[in-house]
């Protein structure tokens, strides 16, 4: 075995050793960079040369420098970022939600409820100038109140929106890198070496790509990585990439949903493709939370501006002469948003239209809803409500959830679809619309008098106004023909007395007697002769009536069968468990996130005192090399020296 032997294993071994100590310096300089994985040089025994004697050995070989890296534990934690993106996105924005109905005096609750409290002061005082201009104060504020959190929460959605836009921005400047990545990693993937500092670039983009959408990924035979949303649609294919982009909502502009762009045009995802990450997160706030706290907000105004206004119908005001209550509010109308892809004519005005009117304020669902023509049944529409996804087919026509929905003509054809929205704009837009406190209707066009000779024990327990019609130019007289409650009654003109029709009923204790657009209530009992007279209210500037008609809605189930205080805090209550649930699901998933990652960096991470353990090693390794070269470089000096002896 000759000296040149001894040379070449002592520089293997110092080559290996170097490069032990280059990789270890390597690692301990990375040690905080984000995404870097440790790596390890691989050695492996050289070989070994036959002789006479047997194999001598030939040194150490460096075969590769290896990745600590584990692909499943990466996906998790990735995955799990992507949950946990997901819900702090939906929690902040859930948050500021929140701040829009607040409690106490601040709600919007208070503010009706002192409206309505100003009605009972009217009532007191029905003509008194200062306690009209209150009430006329209370309104301005109430309506304030509502079209400010309605602004909020278009200003909301505003926001939302720009974050989805620079997300979706930040999207497709990540692509674009992890497909330069992959052609790089094409490129050099040949040499039969792992670039491992392009795989961990790779690995922590596609970590950050996770953060916005949830994404999958796929490796290739060349070395690239296929990287696919959640829902199977491609981003990365080699170094192809897909461009993403936020557009309109195809029946509201003022919402964004995510498309692709495909060879320049724009085509939306459905929702369900896109999950986790903080753009997921958004756009499930923007298409759920957001849009049921604003039908939350429509149902609740257009309720209390709705019942105001019709019992401010039903009374008189103090002008003169004294005329039917105008209405105290305007609310923002209800939509029929129709799909982009409907027939347009040639102006590109949609051909088919729908329209909205609401029947029944208290019974208004906090939903939206779609139309579409049912093709198994002409003439009818499959209506979809989108709260709960209940359908039913309908009529033009039909009144549903206290809404009257009409189409066309001309119909609808196949395919077309809109969007309904009772309530979405009730709030933002809702106005005082009367400013003259003398058209505060605060009287009843009606009053009520007993008999002057009757011998029972009724009295007038209240009259109420419940058609907007009652024509006030009709006395109605009632008499009392036995002790059972039996009764005759006749309506006659005012002003001529002429007959214009007549009657018989039953009175039953705690039931009203309806007639003419009113109902008289009485307290006690009537007897036989006794008489009852309704007629013009005389005196309008001191009739009570329909002020106290008015206060008396404070309690009635003017909201789906709650009265307006219960219903704001219902609303309150509904938004801040949203905000509870989403914070417990935001700390969870970012608990497991944290756990994920923490497995990562078990496996990938480096660990200084390791390493610097390992420079120890390496350097008296590389030192021993050293050593070796010494004792050859002083045996061949000593065969020269003998050999020329």
């Amino acid at each position: 075995m000759s000296a040149g032997s001894l040379f070449s294993i002592g520089t293997r071994a110092m080559f290996a050793n170097y490069a032990a100590l280059q990789t270890t310096g390597h690692n301990i300089a990375n040690a905080n960079v984000e995404g870097y994985s440790r790596q390890r040089v691989e050695l492996a025994t050289s070989q070994g040369q036959f002789t006479g004697a047997g194999f001598f050995g030939k040194g150490v070989d460096v075969a590769t420098v290896s990745r600590m890296h584990n692909a499943f534990l990466t996906r998790e934690a990735a995955t799990s970022a992507s949950v946990a993106a997901s819900d702090a996105a939906r929690a902040e924005q859930l948050a500021r939600l929140e701040n829009l109905f607040p409690p106490g005096e601040a709600g919007l609750g208070y503010a009706t409820s002192e409206l309505l409290n100003a009605m009972v002061d009217l009532a007191s005082q029905p003509a008194d100038a200062s306690t009209r201009e209150v009430v006329l104060a209370r309104a301005l504020d109430m309506a304030s109140r509502y079209a400010s959190a309605g602004a909020r929460l278009d200003t909301l959605q505003a926001g939302v929106a720009q974050d989805l836009t620079l997300g979706v921005a930040r999207v497709n400047e990540l692509t674009q890198r992890i497909a330069d990545v992959n052609n790089q990693i094409a490129q050099v993937i040949g040499y039969g070496q792992p670039p491992n500092d392009l795989l961990d670039q790779r690995d922590q983009l596609i970590k950050e790509l996770s953060d916005l959408v949830q994404v999958t990924t796929l490796p290739a035979d060349d070395g690239t990585v296929g990287v696919f949303l959640a829902g199977g649609q491609r981003l990365v294919l080699g170094t192809q990439v897909t461009t993403l982009a936020m557009v309109p909502d195809e029946y509201d502009i003022s919402r964004l949903s995510l498309a692709v762009v495909e060879q320049g045009v724009p085509r939306a995802l459905p929702s369900s493709l896109v999950a986790g990450g903080s753009i997921g997160g958004l756009l499930r706030f923007q298409n759920e939370d957001l849009v049921a706290a604003r039908n939350g907000l429509g149902r609740l105004a257009t309720a209390v501006a709705t019942s105001l206004n019709r019992q401010q119908a039903l009374g008189l005001d103090l002008r003169t002469p004294p005329g039917a209550g105008a209405p105290l509010f305007s609310i923002g109308t209800p939509l029929a948003l129709p799909a982009a892809g409907n027939a347009r004519d040639a102006s590109g005005n949609f051909i088919s239209p729908v329209t909205l009117a609401i029947a029944d304020a208290s019974a208004l669902a906090a939903s939206e809803y779609e139309l579409a023509p049912d093709t198994a049944t002409p003439g009818q529409y499959l209506l979809t409500r989108r709260s709960d996804g209940l359908v039913r087919s309908i009529a033009s026509g039909d009144t549903v959830d206290g809404l009257t929905i009409t189409v066309g003509p001309p119909a609808p054809t196949a395919g077309e679809r809109f969007l309904l929205q009772p309530l979405a704009r009730a709030a933002a837009d809702m106005r005082r619309v009367l400013d003259d406190a003398r058209g505060i209707a605060s009287a009843s066009p009606l009053q009520a008098s007993l008999g002057l000779t009757n011998t029972g024990t009724a009295s007038i327990g209240s009259l109420t106004i419940v058609d907007p019609a009652v024509d006030p130019d009709q006395t109605a007289t009632i008499t009392f023909t036995s002790a059972t409650g039996d009764y005759a009654w006749e309506l006659r003109d005012r002003v001529s007395n002429a007959l214009l029709s007549s009657g018989t009923g039953t009175w039953q204790a705690g039931q009203p007697i309806a007639l003419n657009g009113f109902e008289l209530r009485l307290s006690g009992v009537p007897a036989s002769g006794d008489t009852l007279a309704v007629a013009r209210t005389a005196f309008p500037a001191s009739s009570n009536g329909n002020a106290l008609a008015m206060a008396a809605l404070r309690d009635a189930a003017m909201v789906g069968g709650a009265n307006v205080t219960d219903a704001y805090a219902s609303l309150m209550a509904g938004v801040g468990i949203k905000v509870q649930t989403a914070r417990t699901a935001a700390d969870i998933s970012a608990a497991a996130a944290d756990a994920a990652q923490a497995q990562v960096d078990a496996e990938s991470g480096v660990n200084l005192d390791e390493e610097a353990a390992r420079l120890l090693q390496y350097q008296q390794s590389y030192q021993a090399a050293a050593k070796i070269l010494q004792v050859a470089q002083s045996v061949f000096d000593t065969l020269l020296q003998t050999a020329g002896r």
